[in-house]
C-alpha cells in the first residue's frame, strides 16, 4: 500500500511555468520561486475549464509526464479532480498532437476547443476510484477511443497512446507543497537541483523505481 502520494508539475525547458496572455505565452513562475515559496500557482487555462494547476500523480501505471522535466512534490491538498489521461483527449478536435513542441507556440488555438459532451464520465474526485475503474492503460485506451468514436470522431491512432501514459490532476487554487526533487534529462535540470540543494532524478520513472517502490509494503 502506498504511504505517500507524489505529484509532478512538468515545466518548460527553462524550468519555468508559462501561461497565456492573449495569444502570447509568457513566463509565470520559476522553479526558484516555487522552491522558495513552497507554492505552485495555477497557470493553465484551456478547453473552457477553470484556470488550474495541472499535475500528474506518479503511479505504476503512470510513469510518463507532459514534459520531460519539472518538479516532484507532496501536498496535503486534494486535487479538485483527476483524469486517467491528458485532458486533450476529450477535446472536440480530430487533429490531436502528441508532441508539445509542435503546439507550444500555438496554444491559443490548440487550447480553444470545447470538450466533447459527456466528458464528465472520465472525471474522478479520487485517484483510487480512478484506478479501480481503469486498472490498466489498455482499458483507459479502449474506453476513451470508444467514447470519441461514439461521438463521431475518428479513431485514435496508436501514436497518440502516449497521452494515456500519464494522468492529469487539477487544482483550482494555489498549492502549498513540500518540494521533493527536480527531474529532467537536460544538464540545466541537474545544475538547478544542485544549486537549490534538492534531490535530482533523470526522470519520474527513475524516481518511482528508487523511492516509491521502496515505500510499498
Amino acid at each position: 500500500m502506498r504511504k505517500e502520494i507524489y505529484y509532478v508539475k512538468s515545466l518548460e525547458e527553462d524550468l519555468v511555468t508559462k501561461t497565456l496572455k492573449g495569444h502570447e505565452k509568457v513566463s509565470f513562475q520559476s522553479i526558484e520561486n516555487i522552491i522558495k515559496t513552497k507554492k505552485i500557482k495555477p497557470n493553465t487555462k484551456s478547453f473552457g475549464r477553470q484556470k488550474r494547476l495541472s499535475c500528474t500523480i506518479i503511479d505504476e501505471n503512470y510513469l510518463k509526464t507532459y514534459r520531460p522535466q519539472g518538479i516532484i512534490f507532496k501536498t496535503k491538498q486534494k486535487p479538485n479532480y483527476v483524469l486517467p489521461f491528458d485532458l486533450v483527449l476529450l477535446s472536440a478536435n480530430d487533429n490531436i498532437i502528441v508532441q508539445y513542441y509542435r503546439i507550444k507556440n500555438k496554444l491559443h488555438i490548440y487550447y480553444n476547443y470545447n470538450l466533447i459532451p459527456g466528458f464528465e464520465r472520465f472525471i474522478f474526485k479520487d485517484f483510487q476510484k480512478l484506478k479501480e475503474k481503469f486498472p490498466t492503460l489498455q482499458k483507459v485506451w479502449d474506453e476513451i477511443n470508444n467514447f470519441r468514436i461514439s461521438k463521431g470522431y475518428k479513431p485514435l491512432k496508436r501514436e497518440k497512446h502516449r497521452l494515456v501514459e500519464y494522468d492529469e490532476a487539477a487544482f483550482h487554487k494555489t498549492v502549498k507543497i513540500e518540494p521533493v526533487a527536480i527531474f529532467g534529462y537536460r544538464k540545466n535540470a541537474r545544475k538547478v537541483a544542485k544549486k537549490l540543494k534538492i534531490p535530482f532524478y533523470i526522470s519520474t520513472k527513475k524516481f518511482y523505481e528508487n523511492i516509491i517502490k521502496k515505500e510499498k509494503i
